[in-house]
């Protein structure tokens, strides 16, 4: 018959027991982590399955003493990221209500708490399992899991209830993600879009019915390479090319790093991460070969625009370089305020960069068009005009930070 490989993850903290059980009834293959990278939102202990396991006829035959000695490797390993571990500490049977996969369950933490919600987790978890069910309870993997977490993000952010979001007399600024979602352009699910929502999301735009990747046009592998190559210093190898296709934006901004920093990789995890101390060495080995011996001096304070210089040797040759500090007070201010009982005002709805601008003053606009879109932890949501205006001030820029309720439009 047809093999049978089951996944899983533990964030109930009941998992191993399910994988237990799916061995007993005869499942061909399970998966697991190592011991030191298991449990909470990873899958299940590796080494405890094995243990529990030894002396039945489903032991697996891995040697323990290997898994240790494994593990213990992925745990120093998992230290250089202590940095970015997700405060999440025990088991939450909550799962059973939202149906969050493992790993959105940690990635959406940390977009509540990026956008200031992470004492309202609760209320996120809950519009989670509302928006599945009013979506259709679809199958939730990535890309589609992530499309229910950006509707609850916004839901939370902008005081939205599940009521408001199936009212059709009731304006909704969807994310983008969800647009794709109802246009077709992630699939379709088994039991179809809920039409009356799908109605509202899309407007008078079409869905397409058939499978996404039959629409796209075929790619002249070579003639993709060849003008990527063009203007750019380092050569595309295949990783590159098949990158650029999938994820453009993210390549071109990768590329633009590559290119203005040179190639990071060179750097161990810690100094990447977390920067080097004073006095502190490391050698480098450079894309031609050469070894050089970078040592960390000192650094300025910071000017009142924003930047410092930073002093250090590289082969006993004294250098210094002048760099912009992010933290620093200068590169930050307050911006003005919308006003929500002043119709022409357009407000954030939500804490995020801007990441287009479709207007500027004196521009005519008409209700429903779009003003400019925010993005916010990979989360974009087009802002739209509720009226027919004129713009009289744009106060966003492109790359800007806007937190929530900040004045991005004002209308005449």
């Amino acid at each position: 018959g047809l093999p049978i490989h089951f996944h899983t993850h533990d964030t109930s903290g009941a998992a191993a027991a399910t994988v237990l059980a799916a061995v007993e009834e005869g499942v061909d293959a399970f998966d697991a982590a190592m011991d030191s990278m298991s449990g909470l939102t990873s899958q299940p202990c590796l080494g405890s399955i094995v243990a529990a396991l030894e002396n039945t006829e489903s032991a697996p035959g891995i040697d323990l003493s290997n898994v240790r000695l494994i593990s213990d490797y992925w745990e120093q390993v998992r230290e250089q990221y202590s940095a970015f571990e997700p405060d999440i500490r025990s088991g939450a049977s909550e799962v059973y209500l939202h149906e969050m996969p493992g790993g959105q369950f940690t990635n959406l933490k940390e977009q509540a708490a990026s956008l200031g919600l992470g004492s309202r987790w609760p209320e996120v978890a809950r519009a989670y399992a509302d928006v599945n069910m009013a979506f259709g309870d679809i199958v939730k993997v990535t890309p589609s899991s992530k499309v229910v977490g950006d509707m609850a993000l916004m839901m939370v952010t902008s005081d939205t209830s599940i009521e408001d979001v199936l009212d059709p007399d009731v304006d909704i600024a969807f994310p983008e993600s969800v647009i794709s979602l109802f246009a077709g352009e992630l699939g379709q699910p088994p039991g179809g879009f809920p039409q009356a929502l799908q109605k509202k999301v899309l407007k008078s735009r079409e869905p397409i019915t058939v499978r996404p990747g039959s629409l796209l046009e075929p790619v002249d592998l070579d003639e993709e390479r060849s003008k990527l190559d063009e203007g750019h210093e380092h050569p595309v190898n295949d990783v590159d090319l098949a990158s650029h296709l999938m994820y453009p934006k993210v390549f071109a901004e990768f590329r633009r790093h590559r290119e203005e920093y040179g190639n990071v990789g060179i750097l161990p995890t810690h100094v990447y991460f977390y920067g080097m101390q004073p006095e502190e060495e490391l050698v480098a080995t450079m894309d031609d070969g050469r070894k050089i011996v970078i040592r960390y001096l000192t650094g300025s304070e910071t000017d009142d625009r924003g930047y410092r210089r930073i002093f250090f040797e590289v082969n006993g040759q004294p250098s210094s370089v002048l760099i912009q500090d992010q933290s620093s007070e200068a590169l930050h201010h307050e911006n003005e305020q919308a006003d929500s009982a002043n119709p022409k005002h357009v407000g954030a709805p939500m804490p995020g960069i801007i990441s287009t601008i479709s207007v500027e003053v004196g521009q005519e606009v008409q209700r429903g068009d779009t003003l400019l879109t925010m993005e916010a932890m990979k989360m974009e949501t087009s802002i739209k005009s509720e009226r027919d205006a004129t713009i009289k001030r744009v106060l966003a820029r492109v790359g800007q930070q806007f937190d929530a309720k900040d004045l991005l439009v004002e209308f005449e």
